[in-house]
């Protein structure tokens, strides 16, 4: 036999021993399980994807058309009025400037903290460790009613009330709470070698965090990034305590003080709620890859 042959029957073996498992691995696939599980996402993006295309629908009807042929109906045509005065009516544009101000903040300045908290507990390993995660995860589950007045009552004392710091500053201790019992229990597991390397090389613990630390942990720290920019994004109680004056009110809250006005008919009412919504869901789309990469290195980990 010759050593071609030997060749062509060592990959036909291989080639045999291959091709069961894939052709398992594609019925897998193909068969009635993937379909229905394919169906049921199918179902369920539909039930996700209806409430927003009603609400586009109804944001650029006419009220005539709207009293006459009900929320479900077509649009004859693309009738913008609605935005623009609610647009006008609420200066969105200051409260969109408002909410991406905050938003941002709270993201950098929480995640910031957070490190920096979980660097000490989690690599640190400081006394108390344990007792003290679990007063962070403590505060995790305190409603906003119950950090209301004691909030009020401390902006009131040091003249933050009615400003954008004071709700910066109370959102980046809430999300940095649960920023640093998340990122502690990921920088537990930090390979011990790295940082014994990078201290006999003359590395001190400010560079062994923001050199070492911080740029292996980046998918994570993105990922929590644009989950606070989302969070604070949507808050809604807490700033409509907090920012009274109309120059610095939110977008949740403009869109929760308009509701029910009388001068609100359906479509501005559409027209609002799609305004809130783009946003954020633009923010999404834009960070999707970000998000879905940083998910999918946590999980290889």
């Amino acid at each position: 036999m010759t050593s071609l042959q030997v060749r062509r029957t060592s990959a036909g073996r291989r080639a045999d021993l291959v091709r069961p498992g894939h052709a398992r691995g594609r019925a897998a696939g193909a068969g009635p399980g993937g379909w229905a599980i394919l169906a049921a996402l199918a179902v369920l993006a539909v039930v996700m994807l209806l409430p927003f295309a009603v609400v586009t629908l109804n944001a650029v009807k006419t009220p005539a058309e709207y009293s006459s042929n009900g929320p479900l109906s077509l649009p004859h045509g693309i009738y913008l009025d609605g935005i623009i005065d609610f647009w006008n009516r609420v200066d969105f544009g200051r409260k969109l400037l408002n909410s991406t101000l905050i938003s941002a903040a709270v993201a950098v300045l929480a995640v910031v903290l957070s490190v920096l908290n979980a660097y000490a507990l989690g690599i640190g390993r400081v006394r108390g460790r344990l007792w003290i995660l679990v007063l962070f995860l403590v505060a995790n589950t305190l409603p906003q009613e119950a950090l209301a007045y004691p909030l009020y009552y401390l902006s009131k004392e040091v003249g933050l009330y009615d400003s954008r710091l004071a709700v910066i500053l109370i959102f980046t201790v809430v999300q940095s709470a649960f920023g640093t019992y998340l990122l502690s229990a990921v920088l537990g597991d930090f390979p011990r070698e790295i940082m014994e390397a990078a201290a006999m090389d003359g590395a001190g613990r400010w560079r062994v965090l923001w050199r070492i630390v911080v740029p292996i942990s980046r998918p994570t720290l993105s990922v929590l990034m644009i989950f606070f920019f989302i969070w604070t994004w949507n808050e809604f109680f807490l700033p409509l305590i907090f920012l009274i004056s109309n120059d610095n009110q939110t977008v949740p809250v403009a869109l929760g003080v308009l509701q029910g006005d009388k001068m609100m008919d359906a479509t501005m009412s559409s027209a609002s709620a799609l305004l809130g919504i783009v946003p954020a869901v633009a923010f999404f789309l834009i960070f999707q890859r970000t998000l879905t990469r940083g998910v999918t290195v946590g999980a290889v980990k």
